[in-house]
């Protein structure tokens, strides 16, 4: 069944509404960005979620015993990694955690994904290049540039309510990854939230 994930949530507030609306997955951010959170808050918000949703910590180029240290102590279940960590950094976490890993690629064009199935990791996380940053800066990519044998993928880079059905029925993937897609002035829109994972529940069935 197709998966959702929200991703940058920081607040109590965010966790009381993702435990009703139940995606699959949520996301903390422990890179810079403005929605970084640290280990402290996101053991908190960790503490109040709803056991059956996993959470997946976000890194840029960490150090690997921070990663590690959220992994054993339980505050992530999953491990994304979206800076320019290769399969020598995964191999040397895979020795110290099972936790599933999921590396982003900043798609220019096919030729990214292609190259990018040589990493040793469960996932890709196919999101926008951005010149100025590691994230997507809440911009689609052309997904036509997806090849068809890329196998289950989180498809994330401009999702939102608009084009989520689109985003869905055309590129099948096996979760789609939404942040300022269901946010309003920069903070998590519990109806926006709530809307999103409805439309693809809806397509899911």
């Amino acid at each position: 069944m197709l998966k959702v994930k929200l991703c940058g949530l920081t607040k109590p507030e965010d966790i009381e509404a993702v435990n009703i609306i139940k995606p699959d997955y949520i996301g903390f951010v422990f890179a810079k960005s403005p929605r970084q959170i640290n280990r402290d808050r996101a053991a908190r918000l960790k503490n109040m979620l709803n056991p059956d949703i996993k959470t997946v910590g976000v890194f840029v180029n960490a150090e690997k015993e921070e990663i590690i240290s959220l992994c054993k102590d339980e505050i992530i279940d999953i491990i994304q990694l979206h800076g320019d960590e290769d399969n020598r950094y995964i191999d040397s976490l895979r020795k110290q955690v099972d936790n599933k890993i999921i590396k982003a690629v900043r798609v220019k064009s096919e030729k990214d994904i292609i190259n990018a199935k040589k990493i040793n990791c469960d996932y890709l996380l196919l999101d926008a290049f951005n010149k100025n940053s590691y994230g997507g800066g809440g911009k689609a990519f052309n997904w036509t540039h997806i090849p068809q044998d890329i196998g289950p993928y989180f498809l994330a880079g401009g999702l939102n309510i608009s084009n989520i059905a689109q985003a869905v029925k055309q590129c099948r993937p096996y979760s789609v990854d939404i942040s300022s897609g269901v946010e309003t002035g920069g903070t998590k829109d519990s109806r926006k939230m709530y809307e999103i994972v409805q439309i693809v529940r809806n397509i899911a069935n």
